[in-house]
This record gives C-alpha cells, sequence and structure tokens, in this order.
C-alpha cells in the first residue's frame, strides 16, 4: 500500500514537474534561436508565448475532460501530446515548426497541470491534503527554476535543441508510471457534460482572485529581479544567477513544511499567514534593496518565498475542500487557469510599471538609479495587490461566517 502511494506521488510529481520545466527552459534559449533562425527577437519570443498561450487556453477544457473521461486516461494523453510535441521541438527546421510544437507542448503541459493537482486530492488521504498540495508547489516552483539553470548548461554542450530533447525521455517514463502506477478512475455516470462554470460559487471565485493575484507578484520578482541585480547593482551574470536561486532554493525546502502546517493549522489560519508574509516581502522590496543593496533585496525574497508556499499549499486546497470528485478536474483547471493569467499579468502588465517607474523601456541603457526608481514603484505595487488580496481572502471569511 505505502509502495503503490509512493510510485502514485512520483508520477504526479513527475507530471508537474515537466510542465513547469516547458514554461521556463526555452526563455534563455531565445537569443539562441535569433542567430539559428536568423530572426527577429520579437518572433522568437513567441516560442515561449505560444507554450503560456496554449497552457493557459487549454487548462478548464483539461480539467472537465478529466472529470468526463477520467482523470488517468486523459492524464496519460496528456503525457503522449507532452512527450510527441517535445520530439517535434527538438526536431523542428523552421521557426514557425517550432513554435507551431510549442503550442501542442503547451496544450499538453495544461492536462499535466491540472489534472496531477486533482489527482493528488483523489488519492491523498483528508489527513495528508495539505502536505500532497505543499509537495506540487514544491516541484512546480522547483520545475520553473531548474528551467534556466538546465538551459544554460545543455546549451553550450549540445545545442539548443537539446533543450526538448531531454524532455522526450521524462514524458515516456512518466507516461509509463502513469499506465502502471496510477489507480482507475470509478465508474462514471454517462451524464450530459455540466457547463465550464457549473459549482462556480463566491467562495470558489474568491480563492481565483487571490490565486490571480499572488501569481502576478511572484512573476513581478522574476521580471524585475534580474534587471536590478545586474544594473542596480552591477552584478555579473554567475552573481544574478546565485542570487535568484535563494527564492526557488527556499521553495525547495518550504513546500513541504507548507503543506503540514496546513494539516495543523487548518487552510483559512495558514492562508492568511501567507499573504501576510507576501505583503511584507513585496514591501520590503520596495525599499529595502535602495537602503541596504543586495542584503535588503535577499532578506526580502526570504520573506516572500515561504509566504507563496504557505498561501499555494493552503488556497489550493481550499478551492478543493468541498468540491465533488466528479468537479475536481475542472475546478484545479481553475485554479490552473487563475495563475497562468496572473503570470502574465505580472510579465506584461507589472513590467510595464516597471518600464515606466524607470523612464524608459531600453533597461540596458538606463542608469542604476533609473532601475531602483523602477523596482520601488513595482513592489509597491505589488504590495498594494497583496493587501487587496488579504482583504478580499478576508472578506470573503467574513461573509461566510455573517448570519443569513
Amino acid at each position: 500500500m505505502k509502495q503503490a502511494k509512493t510510485g502514485i506521488t512520483i508520477t504526479l510529481a513527475l507530471s508537474m514537474l515537466l510542465a513547469s520545466l516547458g514554461t521556463s527552459i526555452a526563455n534563455i534559449a531565445l537569443p539562441t534561436l535569433a542567430v539559428a533562425f536568423s530572426a527577429p527577437f520579437t518572433q522568437v519570443q513567441a516560442v515561449v508565448v505560444a507554450y503560456l498561450a496554449a497552457l493557459t487556453v487549454c487548462v478548464v477544457v483539461a480539467g472537465t475532460l478529466g472529470d468526463h473521461r477520467g482523470l488517468k486516461p486523459m492524464l496519460a494523453a496528456g503525457l503522449a501530446l507532452f512527450a510527441i510535441a517535445s520530439l517535434l521541438c527538438a526536431t523542428a527546421s523552421t521557426l514557425p515548426l517550432l513554435i507551431g510544437a510549442r503550442a501542442l507542448q503547451g496544450m499538453g503541459a495544461a492536462f499535466l497541470m491540472t489534472l496531477s493537482m486533482a489527482l493528488m486530492r483523489q488519492t491523498a488521504g483528508e489527513a495528508r491534503v495539505g502536505r500532497a498540495m505543499g509537495l506540487l508547489g514544491t516541484v512546480s516552483a522547483l520545475g520553473t527554476a531548474l528551467g534556466p539553470s538546465l538551459g544554460g548548461v545543455l546549451i553550450p554542450m549540445a545545442g539548443w535543441r537539446s533543450l526538448f530533447w531531454v524532455q522526450v525521455p521524462l514524458a515516456v517514463l512518466a507516461l509509463g508510471l502513469a499506465v502502471v502506477m496510477l489507480p482507475a478512475d470509478p465508474g462514471r455516470k454517462a451524464a450530459r457534460p455540466a457547463p465550464l462554470w457549473s459549482g462556480m460559487n463566491r467562495s470558489l471565485l474568491a480563492n481565483l482572485f487571490v490565486n490571480l493575484l499572488v501569481a502576478a507578484v511572484m512573476m513581478t520578482t522574476l521580471v524585475v529581479g534580474p534587471f536590478y541585480l545586474s544594473i542596480g547593482l552591477g552584478l555579473t551574470a554567475t552573481q544574478v544567477g546565485f542570487a535568484m536561486a535563494i527564492g526557488p532554493a527556499i521553495s525547495i525546502f518550504s513546500g513541504v513544511l507548507s503543506g503540514r502546517l496546513v494539516d495543523a493549522w487548518g487552510s483559512g489560519r495558514t492562508l492568511g499567514l501567507g499573504l501576510a508574509l507576501l505583503a511584507a516581502g513585496a514591501f520590503m522590496l520596495a525599499l529595502l534593496p535602495n537602503i541596504i543593496g543586495l542584503a535588503g533585496y535577499l532578506v526580502s525574497i526570504i520573506v516572500l518565498t515561504p509566504g507563496y508556499q504557505l498561501f499555494q499549499a493552503a488556497n489550493n486546497t481550499a478551492a478543493l475542500a468541498n468540491v465533488s470528485t466528479e468537479r475536481r478536474g475542472t475546478v484545479s483547471g481553475w485554479l490552473s487557469l487563475s495563475r497562468n493569467i496572473g503570470l502574465i499579468v505580472g510579465a506584461s502588465l507589472m513590467g510595464a510599471v516597471f518600464a515606466f517607474g524607470a523612464g524608459t523601456q531600453d533597461f540596458a541603457r538606463a542608469s542604476a538609479l533609473a532601475i531602483a526608481s523602477g523596482m520601488q514603484l513595482t513592489f509597491l505595487l505589488a504590495g498594494g495587490l497583496m493587501l487587496i488580496a488579504i482583504g478580499s481572502a478576508f472578506g470573503h471569511l467574513v461573509g461566510i461566517k455573517r448570519p443569513l
């Protein structure tokens, strides 16, 4: 029994790792792709955007198909699609073919990300749900952080195609594990599929809205951080890499601990603590780096990152707490959708705020003072977004407790 549980956990963790790895592994290859295909940067950017766009569009559909066709067979189908798409990426002879293959890969990743969460909730015992969600949060953070590092090693050794070749055997391995290790879905009634929005209520809307805001703030740290560290502080590329690795390193260790806290405290208290740390960390990023430099940046990240892990474990647990087995795939899809929209907001709108605060779109020519000003404005806004998130979460809880 214990071995079966371990096999299920490894399968779902590997599936989540592949989906999150795909979101970040191609970013570092964009300059190489621009040279390889003799294309401008704006065109090769589509290699990243196609994956994220397909992932965002397909997550809710993937969850609904999982509910009506079975979580296990749909996860297996997603893994097969991801493996085939990775192979097509690795062998693409033109940029449009690579972009199309990346879109297919994003579609497959939607099944991996959404159905891994639903299956983890379905197979975890009630006393260990928080721990299970914390583990998936840790794996997701690890995959996102591993992408640029792995790409940085592989490209000089074997070229940009190796980024996709390495994903093929991993996807095939995960597919084999899914077929062998995952339990069969219980028999499903031949009912007419419910609308995508069925089961949506005030509680879930609050979870989704706060999830979006938190994802936007976390993406902001990944967009703004490298510019501040390299231009604002004058660090080398290696030093920037080490500084940026602090957050993911903390995520790896704090994810499962966050899940344990959810199981012990409940999702409400843990969610409040996570949002409080996120707000504190965001405001610290706006103020401390301009006062004490790198130390201020690192201290802020050390506060912010555990807050994110606490939030993820608690919010995912709360969103899926009272959902019937037949709706877990769909609700997991909504959670993934809100997170992905938040990532896009963080990369685009918050990036625009950073440029406005710095007074230029050409960051390479910006002064250290301009970069510092842009960072301060961006994270003051990020802190404000976290206060809105706290208000939304607190208002929802008050609404539940208020007698009708």
